[in-house]
């Protein structure tokens, strides 16, 4: 950055600048500033939204006001044009002239987008940035290609930060913006991250890979990018404020893994433990994109869910016994000299919860389903003597199954004459929140149901309630097995009742978040 770049500011920079901007939106200016200060000093660094507002100059005495109440503050004004994908519908000119009365009001940075600057005249540009330190963004709403040659044209205008953000439409995306910020940010200032579900790690890891700050939601359901983490979020369980060269990474790999708990549990356990490492969301559609990520990030671990269970084991170089047997593996090792070795703990999982409560020798259990979450309720089930009926939608599954396991497959119809002691639900249905049931309320009949669906409460386990079953929460089998993966890939025992009331606050959240929801919609 030019040591003079700032001499015309209002107000200096500071020579550092904090890791997380945060993205203010409101209709006003009133409401940019209310919401400003409820972020209170642990986001020091704001990005103030000016296109949100119908009238974006009327909205700067507010925003001049609250900075002198608040020198603390860094902020950039962003006016975003509706064509660049903001919401100002006015000419290249207007939004100038915005930005020019935004550093008048107190505005260290302003943004203003390539396809803006491109638009001006030389000396028109070099005047804005005369007036404040200037961010030259880009986005790429559709993917993330020709980076390299993107920037290059970018360069083209003198900048104190450029800013060039795509979209991941797969993860090796990320594996790209990073290589690409490695590459340039030892000579020039840039932001630069994906946008997308497919794209949170590079808003967690891009820093680390030299991006000079990120960006951040004010709170969840503010966000102005898609993807984009709310602050409390990128600070409490990603603790990206200590993520360094040294943090390694592990992360749930699956499609779809937005609604898991893994990451808030993990990064939680290693929270406690003092663990140098974060936990990420994988959505990975393919198995040969998540073994590039493994590969090149690299990840040294990983939490394997649907539908990769299976397909993952004939790209590992070994494995334990109970993924042989199970033919099933929820969890990947990422060895120093980059081996892959798998682990199941979805037995553990399974076990153990209903161990605590009743003896399984003899035992009688229904286990629904016959995938990998199946496999493992069953072969380590037999494991402990108890007797397993396996009830499949599709009767060939479950009648394999039965024969590898040397278990038993039934119909429907021989619910009755079974009489089960365990019921477990080792099916997905329910967990996209709809009222279906794998099971109709007369036929849960059994002293113990388990549904290994967590994320909510599901309208099988609304039925078992209603039968007086007693119920065995799935969230218990969710920390157990994730307990194993934390012993596999730290090596320290791990801190079950932490990791437990961890996620029983998330599931609490969701709750209160979904509640308010379909309070916001009814009111609609």
């Amino acid at each position: 950055m030019s040591p003079t770049a700032f001499i015309y500011a209002a107000r200096p920079l500071p020579l550092r600048l904090p890791r997380i901007c945060v993205a203010v939106v409101g209709s006003s200016g009133s409401e940019l500033v209310d919401k400003a200060e409820n972020l209170g000093r642990d986001n020091p660094f704001i990005e103030f939204r000016l296109d949100y507002v119908k009238n974006p100059t009327q909205a700067l005495p507010a925003l001049k006001k609250f900075f002198s109440y608040h020198p603390e503050v860094v902020a950039i004004a962003t006016c975003r044009r509706a064509n660049n994908g903001g919401k100002f519908k006015g000419s290249v000119a207007a939004q100038v002239e915005v930005l020019v009365k935004a550093s008048a009001s107190g505005c260290q940075l302003i943004d203003i987008e390539l396809e803006s600057a491109s638009a001006m005249k030389p000396a028109e540009l070099e005047k804005l940035r005369s007036k404040a330190g200037l961010v030259l963004s880009y986005h790429d709403f559709r993917a993330t290609k020709k980076v390299d040659e993107t920037f290059h044209k970018m360069k083209g205008y003198p900048a104190d930060f450029y800013k060039l953000v795509t979209t991941a439409t797969s993860l090796h995306d990320n594996v790209i913006m990073m290589k690409f910020l490695e590459r340039a940010s030892h000579d020039h200032s840039i932001v630069g991250l994906c946008m997308g579900e497919q794209g949170v790690i590079s808003r967690v890891l891009g820093l680390r890979a030299g991006s000079a700050f990120t960006f951040a939601a004010a709170t969840v359901g503010e966000e102005t990018g898609p993807g984009q983490i709310a602050a409390k979020t990128l600070r409490d369980v990603y603790r990206i404020e200590q993520v360094d060269a040294a943090t390694k990474v592990y992360g749930v790999a699956g499609d779809p893994v937005s609604q898991s708990l893994s990451p808030a549990m993990m990064n939680a356990a290693f929270r406690r433990e003092n663990v140098n490492a974060v936990f990420l969301a994988l959505h990975a559609k393919t198995i040969g994109d998540l073994l590039a990520c493994v590969r090149e990030i690299p990840i040294q671990g990983m939490s394997v869910t649907m539908p990769y269970k299976e397909e993952i084991i004939k790209h590992l170089d070994n494995y334990d016994p109970l993924t042989q047997k199970t033919g099933a593996c929820n969890t990947v090792v990422r060895g120093a000299d980059g081996r892959l070795f798998g682990f199941n703990t979805d037995v553990a999982g399974v076990v153990r919860p209903l161990e605590q409560r009743t003896a399984l020798q003899g035992t009688k259990v229904v286990v629904l389903g016959a995938g990998g979450a199946a496999r493992a309720a069953v072969f380590g089930l037999k494991e402990r003597g108890a007797e397993v009926y396996i009830l499949n939608r599709t009767p060939a599954a479950a009648q394999k199954l039965a024969r590898q396991a040397k278990a038993k497959s039934i119909k429907r119809a021989d619910l009755k004459k079974i009489k089960p002691d365990v019921i477990i639900n080792a099916t997905s249905v329910g967990m996209d929140g709809s009222k279906t049931s794998p099971l109709g309320e007369k036929e849960i009949d059994a002293k113990y149901v388990m549904d290994m669906v967590y994320q909510t409460e599901t309208r099988f386990v609304k039925l078992a309630r209603a039968r007086g079953a007693a119920l065995v929460p799935g969230y218990e089998m969710f920390v157990q097995q994730g307990a194993r993966q934390f012993e596999i890939w730290t090596g320290k025992p791990a801190p079950e009742s932490d990791m437990q009331n961890e996620v029983l606050a998330a599931l609490e959240r969701n709750s209160q978040n979904g509640r308010s929801l379909r309070k916001e919609t009814a009111e609609k």
